[in-house]
């Protein structure tokens, strides 16, 4: 029987390989393989719907909850080795999977490896996957009691939220604080701006030179219809009067009158000495335009901080669970029979495609 057994073996090793492949993996997964506790989690990140203070379609739309950009940030940095660290710092990640009992195939190699194999080691016992369909983030994390895949996976989602709030705050607070540096430097020129126009209201006796201006402007033309009529009277009396009677000469001194009034209204809006009104309104405009200027571009900063602080607020980001992480009650890995089974039907396949290859060398040969 010894020598039978051995003449098949001889005959066809590799089906002898693949019997005893399977043997051993019935045995390590029926048998020797560690019970493994999966805790599962669902969560989405959301934001607060603040409306910016002009209100608009957009605005309103942009009050949505955290985008699939978001999620695949938060993904990468659930995975990431910072917060591998930060896990073995509270959770002695190390210890949990060296401890005795694990099986050796299942276990971490040792409690002192490198971060790297650790890391490797990390992404073998979690998993965080995007539903891009549903917008959800699924996290799942093995381990080999239930109270520790409980404890990763809520610690995963309490970092991963702190950890999203802080980069979103980040930028948020630089622009807040430039903007705020932005708005004392413009509320300094519009005092300075304002107290000039101020001054030169206070030096020239004008509140408004434009004003005084467009006033004697009306007053000119008054004046001067007023001189038209005159003028049309005069020539209308010397029709049947001399020039040297007492009301010609009466209307001949009201021409003179207003004419010379005329002159002094004039006068006053432009003159060659430099005090003159239009030379003041111009100076005037010029300082009331540059404090305009500064009026607008310090309301404009001060718009510009107001929005930016309403977007540092939307920028916190909260991670909603749908799903919380679960506590285990059994093992829901491995899956012994059906791993068992998938390897024996794999290494039958792979058995029956050696030995077709070594039929087809041996015909060759022939």
């Amino acid at each position: 029987m010894k020598t039978d057994t051995k003449q098949l073996i001889k005959k066809y090793p590799y089906w002898f390989v693949c019997l005893l492949s399977i043997v051993f993996m019935a045995f390590y997964w029926g048998i020797w393989a560690s019970d493994r506790y999966v805790s599962e989690a669902n969560i989405v990140l959301e934001s607060p719907q603040i409306a910016a203070p002009t209100l608009s379609f957009q605005s309103l739309l942009s009050g949505t909850g955290g985008n699939s950009g978001d999620m695949l940030l938060l993904r990468d940095y659930l995975l990431s080795v910072d917060m591998l660290r930060k896990a073995d710092a509270a959770l002695d990640l190390r210890g949990h999977y060296t401890q005795s009992g694990i099986d050796f195939f299942s276990a971490l190699s040792a409690a002192d490896v490198t971060i790297e194999e650790l890391h490797e080691y990390f992404l073998k016992r979690v998993s965080v996957e995007l539903d891009s369909y549903a917008g959800v983030l699924r996290v799942k994390v093995v381990a080999f009691d239930p109270e520790m895949a409980h404890s990763l996976a809520t610690f995963l989602l309490s970092e991963g939220e702190r950890h999203m709030n802080l980069m979103g705050q980040r930028l948020a607070e630089e622009q807040v604080r430039f903007l705020e540096k932005q708005v004392a430097n413009q509320a300094k020129q519009f005092d300075k701006a304002r107290q000039k126009l101020i001054e030169y209201q206070n030096e020239n006796g004008l509140v408004s030179p434009t004003g005084t201006v467009e006033s004697i402007n009306a007053v000119v033309a008054s004046l001067e219809s007023q001189l038209a009529n005159l003028r049309a009277k005069k020539t209308a009396l010397l029709s049947y009067q001399s020039q040297r009677s007492p009301e010609v000469q009466r209307v001949e001194a009201e021409i003179k009158a207003l004419i010379q009034q005329i002159s002094l209204e004039r006068a006053r809006m432009a003159q060659q000495s430099g005090g003159a009104l239009n030379v003041v309104s111009s100076e005037y405009q010029t300082l009331e335009l540059s404090t305009q200027f500064a009026q607008e571009s310090y309301s404009g900063a001060l718009m510009a901080l107001e929005n930016t602080r309403i977007e540092a607020a939307r920028k916190l980001k909260q991670v909603s669970v749908l799903q919380s992480p679960t506590l285990p009650e059994y093992s829901v890995e491995p899956r012994r029979l059906y791993n068992t089974v998938v390897f024996a039907i794999i290494a039958l396949l792979a058995g029956l495609i050696l030995q077709m290859l070594v039929l087809i060398v041996k015909d060759h040969k022939d």
